[in-house]
């Protein structure tokens, strides 16, 4: 049986939820074990970026690990957002190691309902 080899500084894509509710564009994230002060959040014409790097203080390099599944190292993750949001009230939260990201729908998105009229081609 072989062990796995774990590098530390491996980059990894966080699993998000992103839902929509009739105010805003809800962006969920599991980030179990990362400081807040760790993570940065940014949206800019209308792509929510998410980086951080979750750092192991108490990392033992001669571990041989025959399972390592604990997320540790630097993520990065950018989500289009399927409309537009107003980028400076967007707001994060972190609870019970999920992170929570509101971005507030503009009043344009929040109305705007388009009916297409079909027409036969013969």
């Amino acid at each position: 049986m072989s062990l796995i080899r774990w590098n530390p500084m491996k980059v990894f894509t966080p699993a998000v939820d992103v839902y929509e509710t009739d105010k805003a564009v809800v962006v969920e994230t599991p980030l179990a074990g990362f400081n807040p002060e760790d993570v940065k959040i940014s949206v800019e014409n209308g792509v929510l970026t998410l980086q951080g790097e979750h750092k192991k203080e108490h990392e033992i390099e001669e571990k041989n690990y025959y399972r390592k599944e604990v997320r540790s190292g630097a993520f990065y993750r950018q989500i289009a957002l399927p409309t537009a949001v107003l980028e400076d009230k967007v707001e994060a939260s972190f609870e019970e190691g999920v992170l929570k990201i509101t971005c507030p729908k503009t009043k344009s998105a929040e109305l705007k309902k388009v009916e297409i009229k079909i027409t036969k081609k013969n």
